[in-house]
């Protein structure tokens, strides 16, 4: 190549690598500055922040706990749904549990572990998408004053789940069962399983380092009602999150003990719920919702807790 042509060459690149640079790196993020300043879009671009007592608090946007610093949910505040981001809410970890409706079989934990005084989480046990759903549902009824009980799930909180041993059929299915395990409820944490005989099988409890993957795994529904009165949102985690709503089912579920912690009317309590209500986007996708963090923040602008 002469050397004349390849200064034109690179002179071309150079002058491209220039516009580019202007309107990508200083034109483009120029204009999305001066739309972002336009009424109605300005508090959005500034992260939603919402403030108390004139300082800032937190972003509607994201959700957050309203736990004591045990965990334990604080009664005066209505309580957002789960979270699966980190340590909960984290917008550094925003994620789902990535675990699917065929996740239904705890992984237990160590004994030996947990004898030594390990966490079970410690001692590893990895609970199923079923077992979390189980476990928060019963919480929540305790802490709403509700049944918490729902089809799948034990009286105890774990997935209603049992492997079930013997001949099987050309589609796979057991025809005559010799051996019937509840896989989700170890023996050393449960006098009897929840289900006591199985198709004229006694059911035993799981025993921690026996494998029961021979079995078909059965989920059994039990007699809970089909609706259950803990809502679907109260015992599943977002995909990001960090939803900051709830359902207006949900809402509706705590009105009874926030305004009991308050020393307050029911009646207050939802009107506090329909100044924080939100319609379905963009009028007909999803469904109603409220926003935690709002109305947290005008029951306590409305009616503040004494300390």
């Amino acid at each position: 190549m002469k050397f004349s042509s390849f200064l034109r060459v690179h002179w071309a690149a150079l002058r491209a690598l220039l516009v580019l640079t202007a309107i990508t790196g200083l034109g483009y993020p120029l204009f999305i500055w001066l739309v972002a300043l336009l009424p109605g879009l300005h508090d959005n671009a500034e992260g939603s922040i919402l403030s108390a007592h004139g300082a800032a608090v937190a972003s509607e946007l994201i959700g957050q706990q309203f736990t004591d610093k045990d965990g334990n949910p604080l009664p005066q505040y209505f309580q957002s749904r789960p979270s699966a981001a980190g340590a909960g809410y984290d917008p550094l970890s925003s994620s789902a549990s990535n675990l699917g409706p065929e996740s239904i079989v705890d992984t237990p934990a160590d004994p030996v572990l947990l004898a030594a005084g390990k966490s079970p989480s410690d001692a590893g046990f990895k609970p199923s998408l079923l077992t979390q759903v189980c476990t928060r549902s019963v919480a929540i009824g305790h802490l709403e004053g509700v049944d918490g009980s729902r089809p799948f799930c034990t009286g105890g909180g774990v997935g209603a789940v049992l492997s079930v041993i013997g001949p099987r059929d050309e589609r796979g299915n057991v025809v005559h069962p010799t051996h019937v395990v509840s896989v989700n409820e170890p023996c050393q944490t449960t006098s009897a399983p929840f289900q006591t005989i199985f198709e004229g099988v006694r059911v035993e409890c799981a025993k921690y380092g026996e494998d029961y993957s021979a079995g078909q795994i059965v989920p059994i529904r039990g007699a809970a009602a089909a609706n259950p009165a803990v809502p679907a949102d109260a015992v599943t985690a977002s995909g990001s999150g960090l939803d900051p709503d709830i359902s207006t089912t949900y809402a509706d579920l705590q009105v009874a003990r926030v305004a009991k912690a308050r020393n307050i009317t029911a009646d207050q309590v939802r009107a506090v719920i329909r100044d924080n209500q939100e319609g379905r986007e963009l009028g007909f996708l999803g469904e109603p919702g409220v926003n935690v963090l709002r109305a947290n923040l005008e029951l306590d602008r409305r009616y503040p807790v004494s300390r």
